[in-house]
């Protein structure tokens, strides 16, 4: 047995893996195990190279009796936490005998997990206050206020806005839904970015005279073409002039321009870009780098008071990730805001 040998084996393996020998001492380890447990680890005794309870109690279990075991191996890179799966087998060959461990990285699984639990909690809440505030109406219509008209009105009238609260959450929830499920999807068809803009300035143009916002567009051009998926793409550009009318500020003024570049970085070729503007309190940079988060809000009351479900921006996120786009976000306390889609261009309509 030489340790050339245990070297080759521990290397073709695809997971960091050290060997273990029936004396508790390191008999090898491959790259990928040197990079996570430290160099010089050939000769060690195993409890000065791993030094976590749970690992070492599986070494000394597979000792013991020779049954596998599983077991979580906690570190961090120097970024983030990463939690890796071990897995500890006795393994009686003619070139080593001892125990054979494998860590395999899961910190990809873990993390999904940790989404998943926040999201269900998230919506739990979300659903929550307003089924709460429903029940205790409704309890009180039927009983105390059972024949005051005066109150079962007012208490109808914010039923149906709580309703109407929960209806806006559950219709973003199955579009961010659809949107997840077709994000790898490349669209196919071609539009018109300057007739898709002109056409949602059209359907907003009564809630910007409501809120005594001006809604102007900038560098229009004759023809704007991307690839893309019409119906998703009026959706951004709805969310986005949406989102700048209701938080501009009152007696504001959003500003929408479209440009086109040959070259743009952002992408590596030509590209369409769709410029939000408002002119409103602005957006702590803080909270900038987490505002495509779902449920993330920068002020909680006043998006609720505005109809927000924290999702709308996380839909535009995916819904620019399927086309291969990039969104920027950028603000001046006091000044405004201007979120910017950057699309790729069709390259048979550039202009």
């Amino acid at each position: 047995m030489s340790d050339q040998d245990i070297d080759t084996m521990l290397g073709a393996l695809p997971l960091a893996a050290l060997m273990i020998a029936p004396n508790e001492r390191i008999l090898g380890a491959n790259p990928r195990a040197l990079a996570l447990l430290g160099i010089d680890l050939r000769g060690r005794h195993f409890i000065t190279a791993i030094r976590q309870p749970g690992v070492l109690d599986a070494v000394e279990g597979v000792m013991r009796d020779g049954q596998p075991r599983e077991t979580r191996f906690l570190t961090n890179d120097g970024s983030r936490d990463t939690t890796y799966r071990v897995s500890a087998s006795a393994l009686s060959m003619s070139i080593a005998k001892g125990v054979l461990l494998c860590f395999e990285d899961i910190t990809h699984v873990e993390q999904a997990g940790e989404i998943r639990r926040d999201f269900v909690a998230n919506v739990s809440h979300e659903l929550r206050t307003p089924l709460t505030a429903m029940i205790g109406f409704i309890e009180t219509l039927r009983g105390p206020a059972r024949d005051d008209a005066g109150a079962r009105e007012r208490f109808l009238g914010i039923m149906a806005k709580e309703a109407a609260r929960m209806e806006r959450l559950v219709k973003d929830l199955l579009s961010l839904s659809r949107v997840e499920a077709d994000e790898r999807m490349r669209p196919t068809e071609h539009v018109d970015m300057a007739a898709l803009t002109a056409s949602v300035f059209h359907t907003l143009s009564h809630l910007a005279q409501e809120a005594g916002v001006r809604l102007t567009r900038d560098g229009a051009l004759e023809q704007a073409d991307v690839i893309g998926d019409p119906d998703q793409l009026r959706q951004v550009m709805s969310n986005l002039i949406e989102n700048a009318i209701k938080y501009g500020g009152q007696v504001g003024e959003v500003t929408v321009t479209l440009s086109y570049n040959p070259s743009e970085s952002a992408l590596r070729g030509a590209g369409v870009s769709i410029a939000i503007t408002d002119t409103g309190a602005g957006i702590d940079p803080l909270h900038l780098p987490r505002l495509t988060e779902r449920f993330y809000r920068v002020d909680s009351h006043r998006s609720r008071e505005m109809g927000g479900t924290g999702l709308g921006l996380a839909i535009v996120k995916h819904i620019i990730n399927r086309h291969r786009g990039r969104l920027r976000i950028e603000s001046t306390m006091g000044k405004g805001s201007t979120f910017t889609v950057i699309l790729p261009a069709a390259p048979s309509k550039a202009v």
